[in-house]
């Protein structure tokens, strides 16, 4: 029987972020790399069709020179421009079912909430005071190279504010720069145990309306997998009350109360899940710095093997994350000035 071409997770996590856990028996870091074991599966390759839209998607998108927002007017920043790669370009056709036009309209609209909500502004130090008792956590990842972000309901230990949706934008952010080459999608896993200082685990239904509007708006074809356990009545609730907001596709890829080693190496699965042997710890003034070390190493050579590739709009995701060596075709001019 054939098997499927896949894309092999990198070797080995890098020994100074597994070094905590070697010396005292419990991670209390982030972890760099999958499994050896883990594999991406092979995306299928873009049909005549699907190829002649994302052409058609980035001639307009290369001829963009302004972001269209009504409160923070102006030019493209190179940030934003980095931004418009090959592949989110492709999640936006995937997300409107391939109709180029509303791609693009989409994709500006994006823009504009990314500038008007200050998604860039949004800093550890800013953002550090809701994540003290580890509510969320970029911890391993699945067997298909997922990143996972947990999410621990019972750990809250704020009021209902701005800042606590601004957390959760800030921390998707991140687990994105997390994401290994040709992988670019996360595993959600949420885990609704009541905390000691916490029964009532479920968010208000305006916050969590609020919340599935960013990530289906402005963040499409992001979400791999979500396993939820530990779902309590009130809980029920809320996602019968949230169903219809939910978009079918999303609904699909929600898992309740399985086993997660399915979909987790149990080596890399947290403890507080059945089947996790992951033992780890959550120590802000440990783990807060590790992770943003670690996210801004990757957003810096990413930033470095941008600029190197001549700062290209739809340059290829693979090439800035270090999996190829020539992105996209050198910029406009370059090959003939160098024969020159």
């Amino acid at each position: 029987m054939s098997t499927p071409n896949v894309a092999e997770a990198p070797k080995s996590a890098e020994p100074s972020i597994l070094a905590e856990k070697n010396e005292s028996g419990v991670l209390k870091t982030p972890l760099s790399t999958p499994t050896t074991t883990s594999s991406v599966p092979e995306k299928p390759a873009l049909t005549a069709n699907q190829q002649t839209k994302y052409d058609w998607l980035l001639k307009q998108v290369q001829g963009w020179t302004e972001v269209p927002s009504k409160e923070k007017p102006g030019p493209l920043t190179d940030n934003e421009k980095m931004w418009l790669t090959r592949e989110c370009l492709l999640r936006y056709l995937r997300a409107t079912k391939w109709h180029e036009k509303e791609s693009e309209k989409r994709l500006q609209e994006t823009l504009a909430w990314r500038r008007e909500y200050g998604v860039e502004e949004l800093s550890a130090d800013q953002i550090g005071p809701e994540n003290e008792t580890g509510k969320q956590v970029l911890l391993g990842y699945d067997k298909n190279c997922r990143p996972c972000h947990y999410l621990n309901p019972g750990r809250q230990n704020t009021d209902v504010s701005p800042r606590q949706v601004q957390h959760l934008v800030f921390m998707l952010e991140r687990v994105i720069e997390l994401m290994p080459a040709q992988q670019e999608t996360l595993s959600l896993l949420i885990n609704f145990k009541s905390g000691k200082n916490r029964t009532n685990t479920a968010p208000g239904i305006g916050q969590g309306r609020e919340v599935l509007h960013i990530l289906q708006t402005h963040y499409p074809e992001r979400l791999g997998r979500a396993m939820i356990i530990n779902v309590p009545w009130v809980v029920w609730g809320f996602f019968k009350l949230i169903t219809p907001f939910i978009d079918p596709l999303t609904r699909e890829k929600l898992k309740f109360n399985e086993d997660m080693t399915q979909f987790v190496p149990k080596e890399q699965l947290w403890s507080e899940f059945p089947g996790g042997e992951l033992q780890f710890e959550y120590n802000h003034d440990v783990y807060w710095p590790a992770l943003q070390k670690l996210c801004a190493e990757k957003r810096a050579e990413k930033v470095r093997r941008w600029e190197a590739g001549g700062k290209q709009i739809g340059e290829k995701e693979d090439y800035l994350k270090g999996h190829d060596a020539q992105g996209v075709s050198p910029p406009p001019g370059h090959s003939s000035e160098a024969n020159n």
